[in-house]
Order: C-alpha cells, then structure tokens, then sequence
C-alpha cells in the first residue's frame, strides 16, 4: 500500500491537533487522527471518498 503524503486541512489552525489528515493511496484516501499519528488508519474507497466530498460541498450531507 503506498501511500502518499499526509494533508491536514487549510482550515486547521496553527499548532491545532483537533483535525484529521488524510492520504491518497493507490486504492483510495487514508484518514487518521492528527494526535495520533502511529495510530490506526481508516482506508476509504475512492468513490465512497468523492461521494461523501460531492456531499459536504452540495450541501447534501450535514455538519456539526
């Protein structure tokens, strides 16, 4: 599984650990938690990744 390089969010504030990061992968995305970088890793197919982004930007999908 290669992995690419891990990206937290241009929204993460400076120093803020309160986020994920993800990774492509050749697969898919990776996602992990940002304060627990050896920690397990959450693999998610790519169409279930674009369908779930198409959501948060149409709006179709809710956030807290």
């Amino acid at each position: 599984m290669a992995i690419s390089v891990w990206r937290k969010s241009t929204r993460s504030a400076a120093g803020d650990n309160n986020c994920v990061e993800v990774a492509c992968a050749g697969d898919g995305v990776h996602v992990r938690d940002s304060k627990d970088r050896s920690g397990p890793v959450l693999a998610i197919g790519r169409e279930s990744w674009m369908s779930m982004v198409r959501g948060l930007k149409s709006g179709g999908i809710g956030m807290r």
